[in-house]
């Protein structure tokens, strides 16, 4: 038996070799990670700069551009140097640093989307109360809570795992994650179990909860009112739908994938099964807001191809 303190590096085992190809896939990451951070820097600036985007769903979309950035910047640097290298190693500070990045990258976005969410319910289902109940000091908490909460709930999901005994060191994933690592424990993890299934029922259940009442109030207003509140509830509401299936729907195929045995699975489609929300919901979302959102679509083209 090995104490996790004497763990001193993870392999990551579910990297092969692919000869001169790594070379090919470096530059398309580069490439990839480059677009990322040009698209989500360009949305946050657009926001910034712009007096006419000061208002509570710009505000919350650049909380949400930033988590992109955080996210992204815990993930690709990573995958570049392990891209290039022969020996795919990590040590164990590092790998407990990653899985604080990602998971709190993931938490924080389903907060966003949720807070967001709230916020279109609140604009297409009280528009004359909206100014009074969507204040500018209710924003700065609601955006302090989406990133405090999270921060804190990984903090301890992290030192449940550092106190962990480990009896192996190879994590078959292509980055560290929560799971790889406690099924490395010599003992029962029911500490870390019990403290997971309470974290996912309370918090993102209800977050879920609050998703679904937020678009069911909202429909029903669609439905019941007039054609320009629907138009204002498709054109403002559709591009955070989209985002929240496709981030959830990249969560679940995660956890299936970790969860259970997917060895029948073609070596490739594991991989981009497991990159998938972690890097396609980065580069996602500010191309979808940034077209679908008029304001923020003209304000990008003035600035990137000047005044027009």
């Amino acid at each position: 038996m090995m104490n996790s303190s004497q763990v001193s590096y993870f392999t990551l085992a579910a990297y092969f070799d692919i000869g001169l190809l790594k070379y090919l896939f470096f530059i398309i990451t580069v490439c990839f990670y480059m677009l990322i951070v040009s698209a989500n820097v360009l949305l946050i600036v657009v926001i910034c700069m712009n007096r006419s985007l000061h208002e509570p769903m710009y505000l919350f979309l650049c909380s949400l551009f930033v988590n992109e950035l955080y996210g992204s910047t815990g993930l690709f640097p990573f995958l570049l140097v392990q891209i290039l290298s022969d020996i795919h190693t990590v040590s164990v500070l590092f790998c407990l640093m990653q899985i604080f990045c990602l998971y709190t990258y993931v938490n924080v976005q389903f907060y966003n989307l949720a807070v967001m969410s709230y916020d279109r319910y609140l604009a297409i289902c009280f528009p004359l109360q909206y100014n009074t109940r969507m204040t500018s000091k209710k924003v700065a908490i609601l955006i302090a809570v989406t990133w405090l909460f999270p921060l804190l709930a990984i903090v301890v999901m992290i030192s449940l795992n550092a106190s962990l005994k480990l009896c192996g060191n190879i994590i078959y994933r292509l980055y560290c994650d929560n799971y790889s690592v406690v099924k490395l424990a010599c003992y029962d993890t029911s500490a870390n179990n019990i403290y997971g299934l309470i974290y996912t029922f309370t918090v993102l259940t209800g977050l879920t909860i609050l998703n679904v009442y937020s678009y069911m109030r909202i429909l029903k207003v669609c439905f019941s009112g007039s054609k320009q509140t629907r138009q204002k509830a498709v054109s403002t509401c559709t591009p955070h739908l989209v985002s929240l299936l496709n981030f959830s729907c990249g969560c679940f195929l995660e956890v299936l994938q970790s969860r259970f045995d997917m060895s029948s699975v073609p070596n490739m489609l594991r991989i981009f099964l497991s990159l998938y929300f972690l890097t396609c919901q980065p580069l996602f979302n500010p191309v979808l807001y940034g077209l679908k959102l008029s304001k923020i679509h003209r304000l990008c083209k003035s600035l990137v191809f000047g005044k027009m």
